[in-house]
């Protein structure tokens, strides 16, 4: 087995107690079934370099204009990192430095915004992030948001809706994106009502861009005047963020991220970055972004059939949300009961209402090899997880993912 999934000789002898806690997680993710739409399982590439000799290197600025010295192969992976990028979504400028999605987010406001301007943002109880105006968040100190919502009978975003806050509000930005909603935004619905009102678009692409990279969902690029996202999800690199831009944006991005919002670089994991964009550039990431699609609607189909309220009927996307109160559990209750059984996911908001649903998403299945058989096979335990039978349904878990290792036997 490879040193990348389990722990070094070095590890085990300095530190047997950590040693034990990375062993730990790698057989967890080997023996449970990873659903969270947020999470993927990363090349042993994009590993390579995030346990690389990279993390020693201090490199605050950027290429060419850094505060200290010996940065000459660091400065060569990040340029790789933004030339790929930049290929890889199309886009003029691309600044690969930001820690997280959220960080990320923060950059893009802090290019275009001042504390007190109003932001229009998908409210939290309909999908929004913590970033687009919690009041526990930097979004919703620093900044008016107003939120716009979905349809309460198809789920799907009220575009009417958007325009009416829209003109009412005069925001200085309006933000697209969300963490559970499954179907593709219409950025150029968004794009005619930003520029109606004099507003930025910040698109949030922290989900989709992945399926964008793979061409498996539409771009807002094009339509966005800055795109925020992460680079793991679907993408599969590292954990991290990005912020895409055209060129007349370019330094206030830049400027934005460093000094304003971050010190130094990640070098490490920009590398890592850079791995995971030439290798989403490949064919073998078109046809796994998709499937991960085609393994989504099959799963939110069957999991209909189950008696699931799947939102908005279906997903275009990676990502599933539902209602598993027919089935007598709220979403919560849910959760614990399928990781009981050995699936792992999340609870999200269901809007117009105060019960939460749960949230799943197939980029990591499909990254094992499973495919849509597999997918009818997931609900099943699904079910039965929630029926009760935790023991049961983790031993079936178990054997469905020993013929999907991550990371090969």
């Amino acid at each position: 087995m490879s040193v990348m999934t389990q722990p070094t000789d070095a590890l085990r002898q300095q530190d047997p107690q950590m040693a034990d806690v990375l062993e730990g997680e790698r057989r967890r993710q080997a023996e449970t079934l990873q659903m969270s739409a947020a999470e993927n399982f990363t090349s042993p590439a994009v590993l390579a370099a995030l346990g690389s000799v990279l993390s020693n290197k201090y490199a605050e600025g950027y290429p060419g204009a850094r505060y200290h010295g010996g940065c000459e192969y660091v400065d060569l992976a990040e340029r790789t990192a933004v030339e790929r990028a930049r290929a890889l979504f199309g886009v003029e400028h691309a600044n690969v430095q930001p820690h997280s999605g959220s960080a990320a987010v923060l950059a893009a406001y802090a290019a275009l915004l001042r504390p007190g301007d109003t932001v229009l943002a998908m409210g939290l109880a309909h999908g929004g992030h913590l970033t687009h105006g919690s009041p526990a968040n930097f979004s919703g100190r620093w900044f008016d948001f107003v939120g716009y919502g979905v349809d309460a009978e198809s789920g799907l975003v009220d575009y009417e809706q958007v325009q009416r806050l829209a003109r009412a509000h005069r925001p200085k930005a309006i933000v697209c994106g969300s963490i559970s909603y499954p179907r593709h935004l219409e950025y150029s619905a968004f794009r005619e009502i930003a520029d109606e009102v004099g507003a930025y678009l910040i698109a949030d692409a922290a989900h989709p861009i992945g399926l964008v990279a793979g061409g498996a969902a539409p771009s807002p690029v094009p339509y966005a005047d800055v795109v925020c996202a992460t680079t793991h999800k679907v993408l599969r690199g590292p954990r991290g963020g990005m912020v895409l831009c055209g060129g007349e944006f370019a330094e206030r991005v830049d400027r934005a991220v460093f000094p304003f919002t971050q010190g130094g670089a990640q070098m490490h994991s920009i590398a890592a970055k850079a791995v995971a964009f030439g290798e989403a550039a490949a064919p073998p990431f078109t046809r796994y972004a998709h499937r991960v699609v085609a393994n989504a609607r099959a799963l939110a189909a069957a999991l209909e059939q189950r008696g699931f309220a799947v939102t908005t009927g279906g997903t275009d996307t990676h990502l599933i949300s539902a209602d598993p109160a027919a089935l007598g559990v709220d979403g919560p209750t849910a959760r614990g009961r399928l990781a009981a059984a050995g699936i792992v996911l999340d609870t999200c908001a269901l809007p117009y209402g105060d019960q939460r649903g749960i949230r799943l998403g197939t980029a990591a299945v499909t990254t094992q090899g499973m495919g849509e058989p597999e997918m009818a096979r997931i609900a099943g335990l699904f079910a039965a997880a929630l029926e009760g039978d935790a023991a049961r349904t983790r031993a079936e878990v178990a054997a469905l993912t020993g013929g999907f290792p991550p990371y090969g036997a």
